[in-house]
């Protein structure tokens, strides 16, 4: 069986010539490795190999994860959907959030950050296909809450992030990426920085590459199978 070292060699190539073809540098694009469900020894396999960047959807799960791993020096995001309840779990031990939607969430990060930690890094999370069953704020609603946000201390606006409605083919995937990309420009124009397009996963990150992405996120294409019963 083929293990995360090979996994991520091969990752890494795809993500290279997905860069090349986009005509931009590969070092543009961030590889986040979804850890969701993973064990912990997959993930030290991984940081043997170079990855900074791992992706925690649970809580629980992930603060095992950290404090396993706290001797590797490794960048924790949080991109699941955060509870008012965990928020200050995350403000205490994650370095990034990408599915933030309210600014009540933001606003207890930002009290909840300690003083002794840099800024906690946030991305927007965009409802980008306006789907009833998923979180994310609307394209209308952005600019003012990106605005509140940048304004929050202990906090450090970053971006956008989406999940888009599944496509099947290269071409379809593009538009809802193109269209994150002309939200981030938007907002940019505005005074609000942002450097950050957090968009694209295993199925689609050719497609977000070729749109402007910044950080992907990719899981199983490097840990393997998730284990369906762990407790999170």
């Amino acid at each position: 069986m083929i293990g995360v070292t090979e996994n991520l060699r091969k990752i890494r190539d795809l993500v290279a010539k997905s860069a090349v073809d986009a005509q931009r540098e590969p070092e543009t694009v961030k590889l986040l490795a979804v850890s969701k469900k993973q064990p912990v020894d997959k993930v030290l396999e991984a940081a043997r190999c170079g990855q900074r960047d791992f992706g925690e959807n649970f809580v629980q799960e992930g603060l095992l994860k950290i404090t396993a791993t706290s001797s590797e020096d490794l960048i924790w995001h949080f991109i699941g959907h955060l509870q008012s309840n965990k928020t200050q779990a995350v403000a205490e031990h994650f370095d990034w959030v990408h599915t933030i939607d309210q600014l009540k969430t933001a606003e207890r990060l930002s009290r909840q950050r300690p003083a002794n930690l840099s800024p906690l890094n946030i991305c927007l999370q965009v409802n980008i296909d306006d789907e009833v069953a998923k979180s994310g704020v609307d394209a209308a609603a952005l600019p003012e809450l990106a605005q509140a946000i940048a304004e929050l201390p202990n906090l450090r606006f970053r971006g956008l992030m989406c999940l888009p409605e599944y496509k099947d083919t290269f071409d379809a995937q593009r538009p809802a990426f193109a269209k994150l990309r002309t939200l981030a420009k938007s907002l940019s124009a505005d005074g609000i920085d942002t450097d950050t397009l957090s968009m694209g996963m295993s199925g689609d990150y050719a497609a977000a590459i070729a749109e402007g992405a910044t950080i992907i996120r990719v899981g199983t294409a490097i840990f393997g199978p998730r284990i369906v019963d762990q407790r999170t």
